[in-house]
């Protein structure tokens, strides 16, 4: 018997419920792990509400990374064995699999072995945020020395990622922030510049950081009424990457600023990396590197207890956090 945690509409933390329930064997190609500790992400708040990119089916799972020990093996499972330790990276859809669970069944192909190097808490906290921004800024953008990239949101976990790799590319980092309360963390982080959005002209910073060229690269999970600022922040035939929607409602487009820049304006998702055997296996090898060489680092805001997921979740939705949210089982 293992404690899930399932919801049967969409809601505020409150409609989490903790659910009693047997675990069945796992199918072929297939993974039960018991859990050790759950990465939490923006997605599953989103997911809850039922405001996420595919419609939810009730009653419904959720949590996309986890790290644990392998219990038992479908058939045609090849690389893993009972008693490994392995960790769950984002390759799956909430209504097929899910995490927030004391025992939960995965895919195969969502398996990887769990770096030695790393406690539960760390690899239960490193593959989303890593995976997306490598997606965007290695696979796709190939960034690289003499390369700036702009990373709103700065402080969240996958802002801190972007700020790594373009570090470990070569490229240099300008991380935006509301206001200089996290300037020191994240000078501390690795970010090459920091701009206060709500203290100076970002556009004007960014221009002069840039000797008036611009940046080559956005990497934006904001969008909303300032993303046109982006725009005009970056070099002639820039790159926006949108992948999130903190701002909410509506992400204008300033059509004559974009005629003048003509930049690209790229949707990313984390699937693009995930969802492909072959770009999976080099994000993760390029991932794994990284934290063998110290350029990629875990960066826990703050860690809760399973029993505590309701309030995780209340944690979540304040914005507010300094890395990744994790929850020890």
């Amino acid at each position: 018997m293992s404690r899930t945690i399932k919801f049967a509409k969409a809601g505020g933390p409150e409609v989490l419920e903790f659910i009693e329930t047997q675990v069945p064997a796992p199918g072929p190609n297939e993974v039960r792990i018991n859990v050790k500790a759950i990465g939490i992400n923006r997605a599953e708040s989103m997911w809850r509400l039922d405001d996420y990119i595919e419609p939810v089916k009730f009653p419904a799972g959720l949590g996309y990374e986890a790290a644990g020990v392998v219990d038992a093996i479908g058939a045609n499972v090849t690389g893993i064995a009972v008693g490994d330790e392995v960790d769950v990276i984002p390759s799956f859809s909430f209504n097929q699999y899910f995490t927030y669970g004391e025992v939960i069944t995965m895919p195969d192909y969502a398996v990887v072995k769990h770096p030695k190097s790393l406690s539960f808490a760390e690899a239960a906290s490193v593959w989303m945020m890593f995976l997306t921004a490598y997606g965007a800024l290695i696979e796709d953008a190939k960034v690289g020395k003499g390369d700036f990239v702009i990373v709103p949101a700065a402080s969240s976990s996958v802002g801190l990622a972007a700020i790594q790799i373009a570090n470990y590319a070569g490229a240099a980092s300008i991380a935006l922030t509301r206001t200089s309360a996290k300037r020191k963390q994240l000078l501390e982080a690795g970010a090459t510049h920091v701009i206060a959005t709500d203290e100076v002209d970002m556009v004007a910073e960014v221009l002069r950081i840039t000797d008036g060229k611009g940046a080559r690269v956005a990497f934006d999970p904001v969008g909303g009424p300032n993303f046109p600022k982006l725009i005009s922040a970056l070099a002639f035939q820039g790159t926006v990457y949108i992948y999130g929607a903190l701002a909410e409602g509506d992400t204008p487009i300033p059509v004559l600023a974009m005629i003048a820049k003509m930049p690209t304006i790229k949707a990313h998702n984390v699937w693009l990396t995930t969802g492909n055997e072959t770009r999976r296996k080099a994000g993760v090898e390029f991932i794994l590197k990284g934290l063998e060489s110290g350029a990629l680092k875990p960066i826990i805001d703050r860690s809760f207890k399973f029993d505590e997921m309701v309030e995780v979740h209340r944690y979540l939705e304040t914005n507010g956090q300094f890395g990744k949210i994790v929850v020890t089982v």
